[in-house]
């Protein structure tokens, strides 16, 4: 549909053309934010609508390890409404064992080398989808791994969620600001601040049962 498309403009902030795609999913992923910052379970469904429009918006800027990125968060959003709306109190908000954050830690480094590997070739083993080399295929790998590793931890109430989207949140501003999705790259200075409070709101939750 027309609308989706990035070249479809309604209208401009501060100078900058922002188009329906790029409004849709700077919205409902603050929006998402917010309420995973409270803790709240509206944080799923509202996630769901951001995945399906960061999807579309990534392909078109050639963001293809984001883009896949959003396959995963669709689906974890689901579980992680349906295992918060299981558990209605805070009190099942935990922290990693210290194993557990060294395991995390391992799994993102190389996870990030592997998959930063594959989508730097990733025009070579499809090029009948992927016509354009992929931008940044590290530092955008590193966003996808440690996005699917926070979000996986948000939908299991892990603390260390939040210390995770703190890096992620830094890496996008870059990102998306070298590819000029400026306001994308702001939202994401708004996400670093959201995630701030989230961490610092998830901790007094947790000190209080």
């Amino acid at each position: 549909m027309a609308i989706f498309d990035i070249s479809n403009i309604i209208g401009e902030i501060c100078g900058y053309p922002i188009s329906y795609i790029e409004l849709l999913a700077t919205l409902s992923g603050l929006v998402s934010v917010y309420y995973a910052s409270r803790a709240s379970i509206l944080t799923w469904p509202t996630g769901t609508l951001n995945a399906v429009f960061l999807f579309v918006l990534f392909y078109q800027v050639q963001l293809y390890a984001d883009m896949f990125l959003q396959i995963y968060f669709f689906i974890v959003t689901l579980y992680g409404w349906y295992y918060w709306n299981r558990k209605k109190d805070n009190k099942d908000i935990t922290i990693l064992s210290k194993n557990g954050r060294l395991l995390t830690i391992a799994i993102v480094i190389g996870t990030t080398i592997i998959t930063g590997y594959l989508f730097s070739h990733i025009h070579e083993y499809r090029p009948q989808y992927f016509k354009i080399p992929a931008a940044y295929p590290y530092a955008d790998s590193f966003i996808m791994v440690a996005s699917i590793t926070a979000t996986t931890l948000l939908a299991q109430k892990k603390l260390e969620n939040w210390y995770l989207w703190l890096m992620v949140n830094i890496a996008s501003i870059a990102v998306y600001y070298a590819k000029s999705v400026y306001f994308l790259s702001l939202e994401y200075v708004v996400f670093f601040g959201l995630a701030s409070y989230g961490l610092y709101n998830w901790h007094k939750k947790l000190r209080h049962g």
